[in-house]
């Protein structure tokens, strides 16, 4: 029992020693000569634009190019977020070397250009959106349908040119997560959905009325995967200036700024 304690109150003191010793962060980054945001660039595209897209204009994960950051902007901020991670969200902590993550900060400053508010009429384009059925698949700060992507964020993470070609062209970009299954099921009844979840045996998706099915593997036939989205075009269903409306209203959306500080308050 004694020794038990002693090795307890060893690791404790151990832990503590190391927190202790632990470097701070530095409130400035100290890697940003020309080379150090090129080394970050060759980390961005090969590790970070699978989510953020290959100039960071967003995709699975936020815009970064605008220089807005909603989970902390300073240099400090944004070495925690891709060192640690950010809770909550899909963004993972990444195990590089200080300078690594200096230089990815480095690179992400380096593509700041104003986020100037596109034009139309939020107001107008809230109007469009409501009338216009969208409610009836997605979702916003907690009202409309899930058949398609959550959208109250949305502004945070898609730029003014994404949504335009999202809404006229929306087989464009879909998200691997509402890429369209097909088959027959055991009773020979033909099933369109997006996959939730699969294991080895069963097959869970949500079906295009938004109702939840599990199936055996073994009972489905004439299994398809369609890479295009289940949105329809509104490339002439909506005018010009309507598409210039809805667009201002999505780039709307978009959580508070804050930085760690504030939000642990």
């Amino acid at each position: 029992m004694r020794i038990a304690i002693f090795l307890f109150a060893a690791s404790m003191a151990l832990a503590q020693t190391q927190t202790q010793t632990e470097p701070p962060i530095p409130a400035q980054n100290p890697k940003t000569s020309p080379a150090d945001v090129e080394a970050g660039k060759n980390t961005f595209h090969s590790h970070c634009s699978p989510c953020h897209g290959f100039n960071a204009e967003g995709g699975i994960g936020p815009d970064l190019a605008a220089g807005r950051f909603y989970h902390g902007s300073t240099d400090r901020d944004l070495y925690r977020n891709i060192s640690q991670g950010i809770a909550g969200t899909e963004m993972p902590g990444i195990f590089y070397n200080g300078d690594r993550v200096w230089q990815l900060v480095a690179f992400i400053r380096s593509l700041h250009h104003p986020d100037e508010r596109p034009p139309g009429d939020p107001a107008r384009g809230q109007a469009i959106y409501a009338s216009s059925g969208c409610a009836g698949c997605h979702r916003i700060n907690g009202h409309g349908g899930s058949l398609g992507p959550d959208l109250s964020d949305v502004g945070a993470s898609r730029s003014a040119a994404w949504l335009r070609e999202s809404i006229a062209s929306p087989d464009a970009s879909v998200a691997r997560r509402y890429w369209i299954v097909g088959f027959q099921d055991s009773a020979g009844k033909k099933v369109q959905g997006f996959v939730l979840n699969e294991d080895t045996y069963t097959l869970q998706i949500m079906d295009l009325k938004s109702q939840l099915h599990s199936y055996d593997k073994a009972s489905i036939h004439g299994l398809t995967i369609e890479k295009r989205s289940a949105m329809p075009s509104y490339r002439g269903r909506l005018t010009d200036e309507q598409l210039t409306d809805i667009v201002a209203y999505l780039w709307s959306l978009r959580p508070t700024e804050t930085t760690q500080s504030e939000a642990k308050k």
